[in-house]
Parts: structure tokens; C-alpha cells; sequence
């Protein structure tokens, strides 16, 4: 143990209550030097003037949040809540059917969540350019269908927003089946055989007992699904080109070729704060729900 931990150590035992600050310490310290502190210089450059030369100067000024509220980047922005959306919905109508086979599956549990999680042994980025091989005009899809005879011509596939919302659903479907595969383990099969013999059909099983019991798995997937396909731009830029840019791709062409770091800032903190009012939305409108079915 290095030297300056044994003097934390040592308070923390003197101490009542504070053997967890303790252990929340190290923590704690790394998320304020980390994350807030790259987030309070984010939100200074925000409103500051851009530089002559790119950076920032000193000064204050609201023009790069009047920047991003502009109908340009508002359609950028709305595109990529649809994305998101869109991305969410499919991830949940594929993700929740897999989760329940898996609950269920005893002896071959382990080896179908293996499957789940063998694609994070792969870099995101090479699987997003097998994407690519997978759907171009010479692809592997094309020459499969034009070789059996289906089509004539290639399917133009690729750059296309279909592309950027197939790369987003592979990439974020393990997010959606892990969380409501979680809360599937946990079900009581008690119950299901009760609402059988009580005289519920299998529907009603699932609509009365499984799917509220899952709730928490299906609430934890959807954000985790939803909020990193609102910041993704490798997908985007890749398989979709600069047709279909979302607004993950604005926020780093500021930092790299735009050298615009104040609209850049700005926009990382306008999305920011879009997105968490809208998952407080959200998760006021479920409890509301949840207290009236009460």
C-alpha cells in the first residue's frame, strides 16, 4: 500500500460513517479530475469567442449556442433523436425475444450469453467496416443475391441512412439484451405457474407477469441504448456518409479539421441537456404510470 493511502486508511477508521467515503474516495477523485474538470473547461470554451487561429480568446458571448440552435444543425439534431429512437425500438423488439430465450434456456445459458458478448472481443470500428464489405454494391449481400438469381442489378445499400440504422442496431443490441436478460434470471417461475393455474393464457401470462416483472431490465437497456446512439458518429460517418450526418459527427469535425472548440463545446452541452430532460421526462412519466397502476 503506497504511503499517502495509509493516513486515509487510518482516519477512515477513527471515523464512524466514514470507512464508504473512504472507499468511494479514490473514486470520486479520478471522476472530478476526469470527467468534471474536462467538462468545466468544455463549458467555459463554450462561451468564449472563437480564435483567430481556431482555440479560443478571452471574452464571453452566447454565439455559439445561437450557432447550434440554427435550422441547419436543429435538422441534424432531430435526425439523430430519430435515429436513436428508432435504433432503441428495434434494439428492444430483437433484444427482448433473445433475452427470454436465453432465461430459459438452462444448461445452454452460458453459451448463448457468450455469443451475446463475442462481438466486444472484436474493435467497434472493424466491425462497422465489416458492415461495409458486408453491404456495398460488391459486397458479400449483392453478390449472394445477384449469384442466386434474385436480383439483376446491386442493391445500392451502402452510403444509406439504412445502413447508419443496420450499423446502430448491431452495435447496440447487446446493450438491450444483457440488462433484460438480468432481470428475467430473476423471475420467479412460481408465479407463471400460478397465473396458469389460475386460468391465464400464455398472452396474459406475459403481459400480467413477465413483462411488468422485466420492467427494470427493459427501462435499463432502453437507456443504455439511447444515449450512446444519440453521441455515435463512427457509424454514421462510415456507413453513411456526409448525407447523413448525425450530430455526434458535427461535435468532431469542431474539434479536429472546424478548429471551433467554442461550437463545438456548445453543441457537446445543448445535446447534453436535451438528452437528460428528455430521460427525466421519461423516467418521471414511468414512475407516474407505476404509482397509478399501484
Amino acid at each position: 500500500m503506497t504511503g499517502w493511502m495509509v493516513p486515509w486508511f487510518r482516519w477512515s477508521a477513527r471515523k464512524p460513517g466514514a470507512r464508504a467515503w473512504s472507499l468511494m474516495g479514490p473514486g470520486l477523485l479520478f471522476l472530478v479530475v476526469f470527467f468534471l474538470g474536462p467538462l468545466a473547461f468544455m463549458l467555459g470554451y463554450s462561451f468564449m469567442p472563437r480564435g483567430i487561429y481556431g482555440g479560443v480568446k478571452p471574452g464571453f458571448t452566447f454565439e455559439a449556442y445561437k450557432t447550434f440552435f440554427q435550422p441547419l444543425y436543429l435538422g441534424v439534431l432531430w435526425r439523430t433523436v430519430v435515429y436513436s429512437v428508432v435504433c432503441t425500438v428495434a434494439c428492444l423488439g430483437l433484444g427482448y425475444p433473445v433475452a427470454y430465450v436465453i432465461s430459459r434456456a438452462g444448461q445452454w445459458k452460458n453459451m448463448l450469453m457468450f455469443l451475446v458478448i463475442l462481438p466486444f472481443w472484436t474493435s467497434f470500428l472493424v466491425r462497422t467496416f465489416a458492415m461495409m464489405f458486408l453491404m456495398r454494391d460488391t459486397g458479400l449481400i449483392n453478390t449472394a443475391l445477384i449469384g442466386m438469381g434474385l436480383i439483376d442489378e446491386p442493391i445500392a445499400m451502402y452510403p444509406t441512412s439504412f445502413a447508419v440504422m443496420l450499423g446502430l442496431i448491431y452495435g447496440f443490441l447487446p446493450f438491450m439484451i444483457l440488462p433484460i436478460y438480468t432481470s428475467l434470471e430473476k423471475l420467479d417461475h412460481s408465479l407463471l405457474e400460478a397465473a396458469e393455474v389460475l386460468g391465464a393464457k400464455p398472452w396474459e401470462r406475459f403481459s400480467k407477469v413477465v413483462l411488468p416483472l422485466s420492467m427494470p431490465g427493459v427501462v435499463a437497456g432502453s437507456l443504455l441504448v439511447f444515449i450512446p446512439a444519440l453521441g455515435s458518429y463512427l457509424t454514421s460517418d462510415l456507413l453513411g456518409g456526409s448525407k447523413y450526418d448525425m450530430i455526434g459527427n458535427i461535435i468532431a469535425r469542431q474539434f479536429g479539421a472546424g478548429n471551433n472548440w467554442p461550437f463545438g463545446s456548445a453543441a457537446s452541452f445543448a445535446m447534453m441537456g436535451l438528452v437528460l430532460i428528455a430521460v427525466l421526462a421519461y423516467l418521471r412519466t414511468r414512475d407516474d404510470a407505476a404509482m397509478g397502476n399501484a
